[in-house]
């Protein structure tokens, strides 16, 4: 499945500064080829102890299966190829930091890595106890029907602030540094409505409570009519292929799921799972999620012959909630 992890591009005061994916054509020996160094590599700190580095996605032939992120000359993280930025942790405090990014391919391919990007980590605060202010003043727009641009004031921090957190609903979504108010947000859905917080947070990861909501609604546009009118619908953002049977373990009943994840812009870690149309557990990812078809088994008591609807949904990257899986019926007792 193709996914791909919303990206952020930086206005820096009154200045917007957008960026572009870099693409390629197809020559004839291009299947050949490694893949292309990333473009667009940006490396921000969001803490005394960590920073975030951000690429544009690599498009054409062939196609990049994983993303290498490097320190240095050493691999520090290592992300499928439908992600284009992760936070990189444990780092010191006040230290000057060299990233860049290698691409590869399903042959194993390595490409050649990308310009090197630095970041300089604030000075460690540990004593420090106190969360910046809340981000005031916030705003946006759409721009065009698949980004939106949002704004806020400067947070105030006994210390300085390092970065600013971006939510849509209750699901971060991205980060800034601490000396920008205001960013373009992209991979978002036409036709659809947002609700957008910012939180500033300090080099001590003391983190601020959440601005007010902006909303924004992204327009459909010419070329978007069927994409705006799946946003409304939840077509096409709905686990595919569920099944759901039961099993007895120790006296216990257990309801069994098995789905095809949606195929959406991004990767997908969170779950709703409902009996007879009521919420009753959340499945979540700790890590990456499992490729291929995803299963999951949970407790529904001990009683035989006990007759249940089940349906889910996923929590999609964009913070939103997809369609609901077709609904099974199931009984305990019976395969």
């Amino acid at each position: 499945m193709r996914r791909v992890l919303l990206r952020a591009a930086v206005v820096w005061g009154a200045l917007l500064t957008t960026v572009s994916c870099g693409s390629t054509g197809q020559g004839p020996d291009e299947d050949d080829r490694a893949p292309g160094a990333p473009a667009g590599v940006t490396a921000a700190a969001g803490s005394a102890t960590s920073v975030h580095v951000m690429w544009n996605r690599s498009s054409g032939r062939p196609e990049v299966t994983r993303y290498e992120v490097y320190r240095g000359t050493t691999k520090v993280k290592e992300v499928p190829g439908s992600e284009y930025m992760v936070d990189i942790t444990r780092l010191r405090p006040s230290t000057r930091y060299a990233f860049s990014v290698r691409a590869r391919d399903a042959d194993g391919r390595l490409g050649p890595p990308s310009e090197r990007v630095r970041a300089i980590t604030p000075a460690a605060t540990a004593a420090d106890e106190r969360a910046p202010s809340r981000p005031e003043h916030p705003g946006g727009k759409a721009v065009g029907s698949r980004a939106a641009q949002l704004s806020w004031t400067r947070s105030t921090d006994d210390l300085g602030v390092a970065s600013y957190d971006v939510y849509q609903g209750d699901t971060k979504i991205h980060s800034v540094g601490g000396a920008q108010t205001a960013t373009v947000v992209t991979g978002l859905r036409p036709g659809t409505r947002y609700s957008f917080t910012v939180r500033a947070r300090d080099a001590a990861d003391n983190v601020s409570p959440a601005s007010e909501a902006v909303r924004i609604s992204t327009p459909a546009g010419p070329d978007d009519a069927k994409d705006a009118k799946d946003a409304k619908s939840g077509t096409g953002m709905a686990p595919s292929a569920f099944r759901a049977g039961t099993h007895r373990k120790d006296g216990a009943y257990y309801v069994d799921l098995s789905w095809t994840e949606p195929k959406v812009d991004g990767v997908i870690t969170e779950y709703q799972i409902q009996l007879d149309r009521k919420p009753v557990t959340s499945l979540v990812w700790g890590a990456t999620p499992p490729p291929g078809r995803a299963t999951y088994s949970f407790y529904v008591g001990r009683e035989a012959g006990l007759t249940q609807r089940v349906r889910l949904r996923a929590k999609l990257p964009d913070g939103t909630w997809g369609a609901f899986s077709a609904e099974r019926t199931v009984t305990t007792g019976r395969p």
